[in-house]
């Protein structure tokens, strides 16, 4: 069988997970998924030939709970959107900066760290703010909950093309 990621929506479209190809086959099989999107492979049986799905929906909808954000470097640029939080840009490497820096009693947690690019992170130092003459462009807080779109970005897959119509946040790696 062809290996491969299919994304998962719920009844409702709304993405609930990404599984391996034999998995979804089995659901659209037992006549719990239909297939909204294919790829370009085939599946084959001794008799047939199915397209192999990229995308398929639930038939019935699945209550999935909210679930607290860990707190975590990766969840941090996620948070705040890839973006420094001193001046708005955006790069390929960004960092985490204490707000009010740990030798000043700072602590890791959601409300002190913000996601900063290198040269304002230098340009801040050990420094708080106000010493380093610095604003936030948004003050940092704990995220209430993840939304399903979010534990996908947060799995860091590699997005299929066919994927990205159904996610709100279609980021490519």
């Amino acid at each position: 069988m062809v290996n491969g990621r299919v994304l998962v929506l719920n009844a409702d479209y709304q993405p609930l997970n990404v599984c391996a190809t034999p998995r979804a086959v089995c659901l659209i099989f037992l006549g719990k998924a239909q297939i909204l999107e294919t790829t370009d492979r085939i599946l084959r049986s001794i008799s047939r030939e199915y397209p192999s799905p990229s995308v398929i929906r639930l038939q019935s909808y699945i209550k999935k709970p909210y679930t607290s954000v860990k707190l975590s470097r990766r969840s941090i640029l996620t948070r705040d959107n890839n973006t420094c939080q001193y001046c708005n840009s955006q790069e390929k490497h960004m960092t985490v900066d204490h707000v009010i820096p740990k030798h000043n009693g700072g602590q890791t947690v959601w409300e002190n760290l913000v996601c900063s690019c290198r040269a304002c992170n230098s340009k801040k130092g050990g420094r708080t703010l106000k010493e380093a003459n610095m604003n936030l462009i948004r003050q940092p807080f704990k995220p209430q909950f993840v939304l399903p779109n979010h534990y996908i970005q947060l799995a860091n897959y590699n997005f299929e093309d066919a994927w990205h119509k159904y996610l709100e946040y279609s980021v490519k790696n």
